[in-house]
């Protein structure tokens, strides 16, 4: 009894050395094997399959790196009754999504980061709109990991158009932009407009959060469709599964969008980790709105402001004519730091009674051809369709009215017509085109009806959430 006694301590010392060397022992980390895609930030890899399974099954892709994020002490306090100078830490202060994990996460951060001045150059153009988002956001009490998902849609692209007739920075197609009241006519396109496609993003992204109570689903339903996000975890109920946005079969291109989502935000929260540095970003508004005279050409705006056709039409990408109407989109954003210079030289303009136009409406006779008026004009023929949006497919005839220089103006069409964005695919334009013809012949309507209706179908639903 005795020597078992002289042994005990022995014994409870050999015991903690084992417990402590089992919990030291980590599974071995796969090795390091940086991204190579050469597919872009937009679109899901190519070697992703039609339908990807839940994310707790097995992917048939190669060991990806993983980085583990550093240990660390208490986080240091935050004010948030100081606004901070940096807008990089306001986003951050009002992240509230939960975080995703998985290799598809690691993927897509290492394609990010294996390409940093791309990624440099699309936060420096998003830069320009980040500010009005992060606003609209809070005032809507929604997490800020949000504004950065225009990134994953468009690269802060206003002017993106995609094969599916997508458009603007927040990508949407003609008919869920319809059913949020952005207009779509042969003037303007409020999917590129800056301030109403975010407001409509913002509340459909809104509605859908309340249809399913959880905004990894929101952000699927913004990509797949609301009702498919549905039909899928009616499914997965049906067989007593997970219904959470992991556990969902999906499409590639669904079931890679909140982890590139969820990579930007790992990016932006800890740039330093990945040795990337964001370009720096003052937290205050990058634009004023300024209400628009009734007529105006899209580069007298640009003169008056002291700025390019270029950055203007950043800044207002929704007119598709080198001329504003008054009643079309809203107000004029103009840069902060221009509006003093562009109301004074727009009341100096007034007081010297010049005109805010340089261009007037031609209304095609019997015998024109768009090559006769070009000549009439100086103008080519394809910079005369170009402006009025007039595509191949496109019969014009006598009645058709043109936009065409005023007699004597100053000004320059092909630096307009280079700036203005691009129409989307032709499908879309001749939709468009056809519903401002004054007539048409009886075969005309008919063959145009059917893909109307056939695009009006589709989207119904999604008049549902709005009315949550």
């Amino acid at each position: 009894m005795h020597s078992l006694l002289q042994l005990r301590p022995a014994l409870i010392w050999l015991g903690a050395l084992l417990l402590t060397g089992c919990a030291s022992i980590a599974p071995q980390q796969p090795a390091a094997n940086p991204a190579t895609s050469e597919t872009s930030a937009l679109h899901t890899p190519a070697h992703a399959n039609a339908a990807i399974p839940a994310l707790h099954d097995p992917l048939p892709t190669a060991p990806l790196p993983v980085q583990a994020m550093p240990e660390k002490h208490a986080p240091p306090l935050l004010d948030l009754t100081v606004p901070p100078d940096q807008l990089w830490q306001r986003i951050r202060n009002g992240f509230g999504m939960a975080d995703l994990h998985g290799p598809l996460v690691v993927d897509r951060q290492s394609w990010y980061l294996n390409r940093p001045d791309g990624l440099r150059r699309i936060f420096e153009r998003g830069g320009r709109y980040l500010h009005h988002i992060v606003e609209e956001l809070e005032k809507r009490g929604m997490p800020t990991e949000l504004a950065l998902l225009p990134m994953v849609e468009s690269a802060y692209n206003p002017q993106a158009v995609s094969p599916a007739r997508a458009m603007g920075m927040w990508q949407f197609i003609p008919s869920t932009g319809k059913n949020y009241d952005l207009a779509q006519n042969w003037w303007v396109d409020e999917r590129r407009d800056i301030i109403a496609s975010t407001d409509a993003a913002l509340t459909y992204l809104k509605n859908i959060y309340e249809m399913h109570g959880d905004w990894h689903l929101a952000l699927a339903s913004y990509n797949w469709g609301e009702h498919a996000v549905a039909r899928a975890i009616a499914k997965n109920q049906a067989k007593d599964l997970p219904t959470d946005y992991a556990s969902l079969t999906m499409p590639a291109e669904t079931r890679y969008y909140v982890p590139k989502l969820q990579a930007l935000k790992n990016i932006v929260a800890h740039p330093e980790f990945f040795d990337f540095s964001l370009p720096p970003l003052s937290n205050q508004p990058y634009f004023e709105a300024v209400t628009k005279p009734e007529r105006m050409d899209v580069s007298i705006a640009a003169q008056l402001a002291g700025i390019t056709i270029e950055e203007f039409v950043l800044l207002n990408p929704a007119y598709h004519r080198p001329v504003m109407n008054a009643d079309q989109a809203g107000p004029l954003l103009i840069p902060t730091d221009k509006v003093d210079t562009f109301l004074a030289n727009l009341a100096q303009h007034a007081a010297e009674n010049k005109p805010l136009s340089n261009w007037q409406s031609y209304r095609m006779a019997k015998g024109d051809t768009l090559a006769k008026i070009a000549a009439r004009y100086k103008l080519s023929e394809g910079r005369l369709r170009q402006i009025n949006g007039i595509t191949p497919r496109l019969k014009i005839k006598p009645g058709f009215n043109l936009l065409v220089p005023r007699p004597g103006s100053l000004t320059n069409p092909d630096a307009i017509a280079h700036a203005l964005p691009r129409p989307g695919p032709e499908k879309a334009t001749a939709k468009m085109k056809s519903s401002v013809k004054s007539k048409a012949t009886n075969k005309k309507p008919k063959a145009k009806k059917k893909p109307v209706a056939k695009a009006k179908k589709k989207p119904v639903p999604k008049k549902k959430p709005r009315n949550q």
